[in-house]
């Protein structure tokens, strides 16, 4: 089973937000993810609560060979890096 890392899109016009989920590699954009990770919202102007992600359950897909997309395998980056300075 080939699992991926990915965002799924919600919110409305003009104002995104999106879940972070580990999928099959063949589901859709906006389908249902084999286990949800956190979220992600780029449009709040404050960085602290700009996104939430469960570090532990993504090292653990990481582990069993899931790819992240680029915005997640960064998102794990800053979240590995506001852990470290806790």
């Amino acid at each position: 089973m080939s699992v991926r890392l990915r965002l799924k899109r919600t919110g409305r016009h003009n104002r995104p937000f999106y879940r972070i989920g580990a999928f099959h590699h063949t589901t859709r954009r906006d389908g249902k993810p084999v286990e949800d990770l956190g979220w992600y919202d780029p449009v709040t102007q404050n960085d602290s609560q700009r996104f939430l992600l469960n570090l532990e359950r993504a090292e653990y897909w990481l582990a069993q060979g899931a790819q992240p997309s680029e915005t997640v395998r960064s998102l794990i980056k800053r979240g590995r890096r506001a852990a470290a300075e806790q």
